[in-house]
């Protein structure tokens, strides 16, 4: 094993620039001024993937859907195939005026690579790859078969996977399935996340007047379709903020609590703030539904003008907790708001995307082997962890694929910001995630020999 840390240690200044590389392209699928820019990224991938050895690569895409990257290494005889999963596609900046540094100019400070993507998920694509390229250095090169695959279209809610796995499954079946999209809890500390919440979101649009109105000739009997928009919005939480449309699941659970003072300080809440809901912290951000107004539609401050708006919008999107069916929330969610409706006004409801949440139990020989080598490669034991968040397509895979073991693990922390301003990568973690992958593939790489 001596060998292979070395190998990962040699690889990591490639690693480093060739992430920087990445990070510099803005591949926002969401973003249709950054189609080409996404698929300039896939084939950047794609030409990693050939340095790295591999056998055969393509760039699939279902109908209408974004690039994703396929590549293949055979497995020697006996051994197991294992999908490397992670995606090429960010988020939209924020604004690029709210950055410190320019989003896609990936730069340093005090031991973080910073740039949209550089944790989420670029730095995952390149741990694949980096592991790849250390076995390729060895004599004996890799001691497990490997699909690479790297979508392009995660951050938009992976709408077309389930045409690309029924069109392409064979060339994506695999034993064991790790998916290098999550986060630790800290930089040192390595983390398998065994539940994810799932998503649904939709546009609410309340309309009130067919054309604005004159403020104060007709404000006062007539009500305005901004401030009734307020008003059914602040109907989805009860007074304890937490989420006040019934029939959706909430769970327990017995896992250790966080500490609420770091999951402040993390979330760089302002004193003062209540937290929202009741039970723990885990059970609150892991196994029970959440809400949140992403977006409004309606005049700017500095474009006010004294009429009483006609229509307003807004996006909204409500996290599920395990055991949840997205479209029994979809239904629950319109339902509510639609039957909320404030002073008569007109409400419209369209659905938007959709997540299953998922949740795993960890045992059986994979994962004793993951957390043998994340402990040994982070030198602190791993740790089980849910996930606030939604990842879309592992439920997906785990559907195609019922037979392997799905392992998520990531190179993210909590000071990563991912979907944020300033989100930034640990460069200390991305070594440890690439050793803790390298030494993964070796021991089962023996184990299936």
């Amino acid at each position: 094993m001596s060998d292979l840390r070395s190998a990962v240690d040699q690889e990591m200044a490639q690693a480093r620039a060739d992430l920087e590389n990445l990070v510099r392209i803005p591949s926002i699928w969401a973003d249709h001024a950054h189609r080409e820019d996404t698929r300039r990224s896939a084939e950047a991938v794609a030409e990693l993937a050939r340095g790295a050895g591999a056998e055969s690569v393509e760039i699939l895409a279902a109908q209408g859907g974004a690039p994703a990257v396929v590549a293949h290494w055979p497995a020697p005889e006996g051994a197991p195939t294992v999908m490397l999963y992670a995606h090429h596609d960010v988020q939209p900046t924020g604004g690029d005026e709210k950055w410190t540094s320019p989003p896609f100019t990936p730069t340093e400070r005090d031991g973080r690579l910073y740039g949209r993507g550089a944790a989420d998920d670029k730095a995952g694509v390149m741990t694949h790859l980096a592991v790849l390229r250390a076995f390729r250095s060895l004599p004996g090169g890799l001691p497990v078969g490997v699909t690479l695959f790297i979508e392009g279209e995660e951050e938009s809610g992976s709408p077309t996977l389930t045409a690309l796995l029924a069109e392409h499954h064979r060339k994506l079946a695999a034993d064991v399935i790790i998916i290098a999209d999550s986060s630790n809890p800290a930089v040192d500390v390595p983390a398998l996340t065994t539940s994810l919440r799932g998503l649904v979101d939709c546009t609410v649009e309340v309309k009130m007047l067919e054309r604005p109105a004159h403020s104060g000739v007709y404000g006062g009997p007539l009500g305005d379709a901004l401030t009734a928009l307020c008003r059914l919005l602040a109907t989805l939480h009860d007074d304890k903020g937490r989420v006040a449309i019934p029939g959706l699941v909430h769970n327990t659970s017995d896992a250790p609590d966080l500490d609420e003072a770091t999951f402040r300080a993390d979330a760089s809440a302002l004193e003062g703030v209540e937290l929202l809901g009741t039970g723990t912290l885990v059970e609150r951000l892991w196994q029970q539904p959440a809400i949140a107004v992403l977006g409004i539609d309606a005049p700017k401050v500095s474009e006010a003008s004294n009429v009483l708006l006609p229509s307003a919008r807004a996006a909204v999107s409500m996290r599920l907790a395990p055991g949840q069916d997205p479209a029994v929330a979809q239904r629950s969610l319109t339902e509510h708001l639609t039957g909320h409706a404030p002073w008569g006004a007109t409400v419209t409801v369209t659905p938007g995307a959709a997540a299953d949440p998922f949740e795993l139990d960890p045992v059986g020989a994979v994962y004793e082997a993951a957390r043998r080598t994340f402990s040994a490669a982070y030198g602190n034991d791993a740790v089980e962890v849910g996930i606030g968040g939604s990842i879309p397509f592992i439920g997906e895979f785990a559907r195609t694929f019922p037979g392997a073991a799905v392992l998520v693990t990531g190179v993210g922390d909590p000071k990563s910001r991912w979907h944020g301003i300033d989100e930034s990568l640990h460069l200390g973690m991305f070594g440890h995630a690439v050793l803790a992958e390298a030494l993964l593939l070796a021991e089962l790489g023996s184990a299936g020999k």
